[in-house]
């Protein structure tokens, strides 16, 4: 559903990326994984339309978008969160997802009813119980929740998350590992940028390795964690014991 082929993305004399491939297929999540700095929310911003790429192509479902405009990517399908919650802090939880859901409405031709989207929507993401209260008033791990939810109401096929779990406690996000599983099993590509391991070695079906600009690793959870350059790398010591 989703590729990226050979992109590589320069800042004047910085190489960001060099040369990264990556495919999300469908009804599947996809693990994105690196330390700090290593060109995680730059290959999203690259797939997204925030940057354009020195080279290198991005497909989704078949269909060269590398140099489309950031609304057209939507249209086919694309939806993202970001690693800094991007709320609209003047409105509830429900007015936030209801934009995303009225702005869907103005280009989609499925006639879908906007408010029984957003509804549903709130009660999938278990919000249902804050949604009159201003994003301003709620905890950081419901607001993560408040950004899946508006990207849901976008119906993606392709959905891109930058560090979801960020601000939830272990409970919300075991419950959001077991949503993510549902996302995906309806058909939709998962790509996942998280920094808490368990969760992606528990949900991810395949993980990408980046570091430094590059794709160092590629496997199975159980492969990643038990691949010596991506310990060394990133997971460390504790990785390689619980391995």
């Amino acid at each position: 559903m989703l590729e990226a082929r050979d992109v590589s993305v320069q800042f004047g004399g910085h190489q960001a990326l060099s040369r990264v491939s990556i495919a999300a297929p469908a009804g599947q999540i996809t693990g994105l994984i690196g330390p700090n700095g290593a060109g995680k929310t730059t290959l999203f911003n690259a797939i997204s339309g925030l940057v354009t790429p020195t080279s290198g192509t991005i497909t989704i479902d078949g269909r060269d978008v590398t140099g489309t405009s950031l609304h057209k990517r939507a249209r086919c399908g694309l939806a993202r969160t970001f690693q800094q919650l991007e709320l609209f802090t003047m409105l509830t939880v429900r007015e936030n997802i209801r934009v995303a859901a009225d702005i869907r409405s103005r280009w989609a031709r499925d006639h879908t009813d906007v408010g029984a989207l957003t509804e549903a929507v709130i009660d999938r993401v278990g919000l249902r119980e804050v949604a009159d209260e201003r994003t301003t008033s709620i905890p950081t791990g419901q607001g993560r929740l408040v950004e899946l939810g508006r990207a849901l109401a976008c119906k993606p096929r392709v959905l891109l998350l930058d560090e979801p779990a960020s601000g939830q406690d272990d409970r919300e996000t075991e419950r959001f590992g077991r949503l993510l599983v549902e996302i995906a099993d309806e058909g939709t590509a998962v790509l996942l940028v998280e920094h808490d391991m368990s969760l992606v070695m528990d949900v991810c079906h395949c993980v990408h390795v980046l570091d430094l600009g590059q794709i160092i690793a590629v496997g199975t959870p159980s492969e990643i964690q038990a691949n010596t350059v991506v310990l060394d790398a990133y997971l460390g010591t504790d990785a390689r014991s619980a391995s």
